[in-house]
């Protein structure tokens, strides 16, 4: 049982939009990542091998399971889809999160170092690395099968995150290698890029914004960490925002209007509008990941706790035009074809 109460040590809070709520030692090591859903926080320990399901209100834990080791989860209907290893082989599990059981498996050819659910639940897209290059993974929920996306055949070449637009039909790849990074869009239908966009530092995080804007994260020793802001239409960068040191993840808030950055000591708040950095929250240890809720912003980190603190709530949608262009349903996946990147 996680150990909840008012986390106040360490604790600091310098932006407005920003208040602290709760916190919770869940006891079982640094956490890897979080993800938010419905009334359910899943959160993988990465030390002990297990998974854990908090309440989003109270961060009492609810239930746990144990796994491989886990990496990186994604949550959709009550489902977690952990990415989990051991020594023998690489997986991709879904945990019930009502019951804690492992209901299915899918076994993973290489290292999976992202995963992603579209919005309707039906497809998760698994990011994986091998000896002979990086591809993705596509599990069909309802039929449960597998296909495969082949992206880079660059050895050295790593994914760092994956998006899927609203409407299911294009998936955004953020891959470094060791020359430089780059954002890739695949047609899902046909598996093929369509075009890239050259950003040059590793990618640490990525994040698809309303108006056919994109957010991706970058840090090197050079420049540090950068937040670009993407133009998906002239697939070009048109504005970036330095924020942080080291800065390792990246989320935005539901409306848009925020970006969550974790660095190494705290998490950097940044206003998409005005691009500037307005803020920031300080946990009292090491921030390890980030989730955003429709009115809540979840920091876990290094010493084993999950802090909850209320967000400003999301403003009613301004792009409502743009969202029912692109909002039908993408067809059925078939045999996919090497991208070609």
């Amino acid at each position: 049982m996680a150990n909840t109460h008012a986390r106040s040590p360490g604790v600091t809070v310098d932006t407005a939009d920003v208040s602290l709520l709760h916190s919770a030692t869940i006891g079982r090591g640094p956490i890897s990542d979080l993800a938010v859903d419905a009334g359910s926080l899943v959160v993988t320990n990465f030390g002990d091998n297990t998974l854990a399901v908090l309440d989003t209100e109270s961060l009492a834990v609810r239930g746990g399971v144990a796994t491989g080791q886990p990496f990186a989860v994604a949550l959709s209907d009550a489902r977690a889809y952990v990415a989990v290893s051991s020594a023998s082989d690489d997986a991709i599990t879904v945990i019930d999160t009502d019951n804690g059981k492992i209901v299915a498996a899918y076994p993973m050819a290489g290292n999976v170092t992202a995963v992603v659910i579209s919005a309707d639940g039906k497809r998760v897209y698994a990011a994986r690395a091998g000896r002979d290059g990086v591809d993705v993974a596509v599990i069909d929920v309802v039929t449960q099968s597998v296909a495969t996306i082949d992206v880079a055949q660059t050895a050295d070449a790593t994914i760092d995150a994956l998006r899927v637009d609203a409407a299911g039909r294009r998936l955004f790849i953020a891959i470094t290698d060791s020359v430089s990074s780059r954002i890739v869009v695949v047609d899902i239908e046909s598996g093929r890029a369509r075009r890239s966009i050259a950003l040059g530092a590793p990618i640490r995080g990525l994040e698809l914004g309303f108006d056919s804007t994109a957010f991706a994260l970058t840090s090197d020793i050079n420049d540090r960490g950068v937040l670009h802001v993407l133009d998906l239409v002239a697939n070009r960068v048109y504005a970036t925002i330095s924020v942080g040191a080291a800065p390792m993840q990246l989320a935005l808030s539901t409306d848009g209007t925020r970006a969550f950055v974790v660095d190494y000591d705290r998490v950097h708040v940044v206003c998409t509008e005005t691009r500037a950095v307005i803020g920031s929250v300080s946990v009292g240890a090491r921030p390890s990941c980030i989730a955003v809720s429709p009115e809540r912003l979840y920091v876990a980190d290094y010493a084993g706790c999950v802090t909850s603190y209320a967000v400003a709530a999301a403003a009613p949608m301004l792009y409502s035009q743009f969202v029912a262009a692109n909002s039908f349903v993408a067809p059925q996946v078939r045999e996919l074809q090497p991208a070609g990147v």
